[in-house]
């Protein structure tokens, strides 16, 4: 069975939020799948660890703040040096989601930046492969309305609860972002 590690770090909630969508949609096409929170310190655990380094394929997730991960995602990813120098996750697959309050908000600077990491871990980065929403008919609850390639990308009004925000689309997005992660993962398995 494919294994799916979904680490992430949600400041509010509403990230979380996303983290539960990919691992719904990632649990719906037959993968083991594990959502693993980095604290409020930054930290993850041992056990934690140890489910990255036997996953077949790493999520990352990150809400996006002042343009980039947060400084916990950015501990966490800092202290992935130790697989880093191990090569644990070479050729796993990889792939990032990320939420802020603004359309824009600079989230594809986060993706970018996860990009990287998985780069610099030897990955393989899998994008959303989903068409934009972008047509005049759009509607803001529709697939991949925030129009993103590289990533899921969600938004949260600043001023609202994780029930109200990432909406419908946004987690709709996150779900079948989730199920193509693993089906790109199947096919790289050894």
């Amino acid at each position: 069975m494919t294994k799916v590690a979904i680490v992430y770090h949600s400041g509010y909630g509403h990230t979380k939020k996303q983290a539960e969508a990919v691992h719904a949609g990632a649990v719906a096409a037959d993968a083991s799948t594990e959502l693993i929170a980095i604290d409020a310190e930054g930290n993850i655990s041992e056990a934690a660890w140890a489910s990255l380094n036997a996953a077949d394929a790493i999520v990352f997730g990150s809400p996006t703040y002042m343009g980039m991960v947060s400084w916990q995602f950015k501990k966490f990813a800092d202290a992935s040096s130790k697989s880093w120098f191990s090569q644990v996750w070479k050729d796993k697959i990889a792939a990032g989601f990320t939420n802020s309050a603004t359309m824009n908000g600079d989230k594809l600077s986060t993706l970018h930046y996860m990009f990287t990491l998985g780069m610099q871990h030897g990955m393989i980065w899998v994008g959303t492969g989903m068409l934009p929403s972008n047509s005049k008919a759009a509607q803001r609850n529709d697939i991949n309305f925030v129009g993103s390639s590289a990533g899921a990308m969600a938004q949260s009004p600043s001023d609202s609860s994780p029930e109200e925000g990432p909406l419908p689309g946004d987690l709709e997005t996150a779900r079948l972002f989730g199920k193509r992660i693993v089906e790109t993962a199947r096919q790289f398995r050894k």
